[in-house]
């Protein structure tokens, strides 16, 4: 463990969030929360492109050992303090898994940073009531940080420990419902339960011995320690990747977005076309209510043609049947709203602030990673989308593109995208953050007409 306030060595250059001083909990629902004076938003934005009125300063360049680290989800305390969580990028494990980040000037940059590790790296992180919790791969770790303090009191604890981390999707994503309830969500291990996973014509397991410990979403004690996986209440299942959550506070309820299979035409070429696989399936905005299952490996949704969950191949589907003998594809948990095939949704936001325009309140924001199973079509995503959301908690108007931009071309994606991005978080001015594994860059943007 290693936890201290220095600037970090010159092969760790980090440069700090800057975040805008606390927020006024008491505030009338009307009043307008706005981005401080001393803020001026860099020209071109970083490299993103913004709806008008809005604009972006770049508030961080994170590099790791002389590399762009891996930055994921944020974590946004009531003071303004920014937590990040640092992946493990090719598979080995940072120096440091959280770098904590302080703007005092409020200029849109940093002045202080922190930086402490448990010795893993991972992708989820939220802070709640004094502590900070850090999913790693295979382990939620919990740290004692009250707001204002940039520094834990004391090393970790395991909240959590031995969830499942092998395979196609280890990456956890950590946040609250209420303070009694910690969810953390727990990826496939393949890409569709194949018997030889990945590989031409390999039939489908039924059942998929994986759902009782993977692709789906676990709650969990906050306050407890060294919890096992069995110990934790098993909420919602068939959710093949589900990085991108939030809970919607006008309702509470767990909203994602999954992130939808691969390979249609590459195992199965007989039944899909390369462009047919090229746009499905759709990656699913859903809510996920309390012992809800979303087909995953058994179906799979078509956005683009027929719009409705056909049967995966792999368990007897020829891209028009949608059941079979104890699979029916229509009982499953349906989408409220759908985006691009392969776009890799894995950042997801409900608006709760008041510096937005009325408009952007309580709708929410989609951050996707791109993709890069798209052949003969243009790899796409590489953007963030916001949806806006009506009083019944379901879209109350089309999906839009809010940030484009980030991979700064067009060709040669994934590999020439410049930056990829990963995860939103809200300042207590109203202030959004991105994130960005690939090129370890950090956006703020405001609201400055």
């Amino acid at each position: 463990m290693r936890s201290n306030s220095r600037m970090p060595s010159a092969s760790i250059a980090l440069v700090v969030v800057a975040l805008a001083a606390c927020s006024d909990n008491s505030k009338n629902i009307n009043e307008v929360s706005v981005a401080p004076a001393t803020l001026v938003c860099d020209q071109g934005n970083g490299g993103i492109t913004l709806p008008t009125g809005f604009c972006a300063v770049v508030v961080a360049d994170i590099t790791l050992d002389g590399k762009p680290a891996a930055a994921r989800h944020m974590a946004v305390t009531p003071s303004g303090d920014v937590f990040v969580a640092i992946n493990n990028p090719s598979s080995s494990n940072p120096s440091f898994g959280v770098v904590g980040l302080r703007d005092s000037a409020g200029t849109g940059h940093a002045t202080a940073q922190s930086h402490f590790s448990p010795g893993l790296g991972g992708s989820g992180i939220v802070w709640n009531d004094g502590n900070l919790y850090f999913g790693a791969n295979d382990r939620v770790l919990r740290f004692t940080l009250p707001n204002g303090q940039m520094n834990p009191t004391g090393d970790g604890q395991v909240i959590v420990g031995g969830l499942p981390a092998i395979g196609d999707h280890v990456s956890k994503t950590v946040l609250f419902r209420d303070a009694q309830t910690l969810i953390v969500n727990t990826g496939s291990a393949t890409n569709s339960c194949q018997v030889d996973n990945r590989k031409l014509h390999s039939p489908g397991q039924n059942p998929c011995p994986e759902l009782p410990t993977r692709a789906g979403v676990w709650t969990f004690s906050p306050s407890g320690t060294n919890q096992t996986q069995a110990q934790g209440h098993h909420l919602a299942t068939g959710y093949r990747n589900m990085v991108a959550l939030d809970i919607n506070p006008a309702n509470g309820a767990l909203y994602g977005v999954q992130q939808g299979r691969d390979m249609l035409a590459d195992n199965w070429p007989e039944t899909f076309s390369d462009s047919q696989a090229a746009v499905m399936p759709a990656e699913e905005f859903v809510r996920i209510d309390d012992g809800s299952n979303n087909g995953w490996p058994y179906c799979f949704y078509d956005g683009t043609f027929q719009h409705k969950k056909l049967l995966a191949p792999e368990y007897g589907g020829d891209n028009v049947k949608t059941s079979t003998t104890g699979i029916d594809c229509a009982s499953f948990n349906q989408p409220l709203d759908v985006f691009g095939g392969h776009w890799s949704p894995l950042g997801l936001h409900f608006y709760r602030g008041s510096q937005f325009p009325q408009r952007y309140r309580g709708g929410v924001f989609v951050v996707f990673h791109g993709g890069f199973d798209r052949n003969p079509l243009p790899n796409e995503g590489y953007k963030v989308m916001f949806i806006p959301m009506g009083a019944d908690g379901k879209p109350s108007g089309p999906q839009e593109v809010f940030a484009d931009g980030f991979a700064g071309t067009t060709t040669g994606l994934p590999g020439s995208a410049v930056h990829r991005p990963v995860g939103v978080a809200e300042g207590p001015d109203g202030s959004l953050y991105f994130s960005d594994d690939k090129g370890g860059r950090i956006w703020r943007v405001v609201y400055k007409p």
